[in-house]
């Protein structure tokens, strides 16, 4: 993202071929032209370097409230008191203590990342905050370790195009949601020069679209009407898996 520190982290990169037939292998492996890009492609979407915990101060900058408009997210989500919330790639916590505070007392907020450096630094300002309903999980590149078929709202803040494996964390994830349970992607809005954010950390709505259709999701609805991201939500229907 523009305005991060360099220092990113990188992860392995695995198969080639970028099919998501389940006979075939998903991704493929090219050389990258891009510093933002790790040469591991998926259904023809190169996928960008995870942002390091030592850039975990871009999370928490004042100006984000004005810049990307968290009070318009969680209009869109549409939270209730109760529910059973993940926050994917939760860094610092930014996001999950204000979901934490909308499903009240009753509700369960997983705070979930593969940096245990980012969930002592969540850990810490949840703290801060007298949040106590915020469960942090460590995840890993493949799985997010959610409990199977008990979370209401997934929400994956500017983080799915970081996904190494993006179809198996998108396996594990659906996996976990109830039946009709809801998946949010939050992602940085693609060709809208308006937003500062280098391409390879932006997706367009038809990408996003394009690789939830790999499973039984169903389009809900599409909001856009913050001002550098877009918010395309979907439910679990049926089958994990097409």
């Amino acid at each position: 993202m523009q305005n991060l520190p360099a220092l990113l982290l990188a992860f392995a990169l695995a198969l080639p071929s970028n099919s998501v037939r389940a006979d075939e292998p998903r991704y493929e492996q090219l050389r990258s032209v891009n510093a933002e890009g790790i040469g591991k492609f998926y259904m023809g979407r190169e996928i960008a370097h995870v942002m390091g915990h030592p850039a975990a101060d871009w999370l928490e900058r004042p100006e984000r409230e004005r810049e990307e408009r968290p009070d318009l997210l969680l209009a869109a989500l549409e939270l209730q008191p109760g529910m059973k919330v993940a926050d994917i790639g939760a860094g610092t916590g930014y996001h999950s203590r204000r979901f934490a505070q909308l499903v009240g007392e009753q509700g369960t907020v997983y705070a979930v990342d593969i940096q245990p450096e980012m969930l002592q630094l969540l850990e810490q300002n949840m703290t801060s905050y007298s949040v106590r309903n915020v469960r942090p999980v460590l995840g890993d590149i493949k799985d997010a370790k959610l409990p199977a078929s008990q979370i209401d709202l997934v929400v994956m803040v500017d983080v799915y195009h970081e996904f190494e494996f993006p179809y198996e964390m998108m396996e594990s994830i659906v996996r976990a949601l109830k039946p009709g349970g809801r998946i949010a992607f939050v992602e940085f809005k693609a060709g809208d020069r308006s937003v500062p954010i280098r391409p390879l950390h932006t997706m367009s709505e038809m990408q996003i679209r394009k690789e939830a259709g790999a499973f039984a999701l169903q389009w809900v609805k599409t909001v856009s009407t913050l001002p550098w991201q877009h918010v395309v939500i979907f439910a679990k229907v049926g089958d994990q898996r097409k």
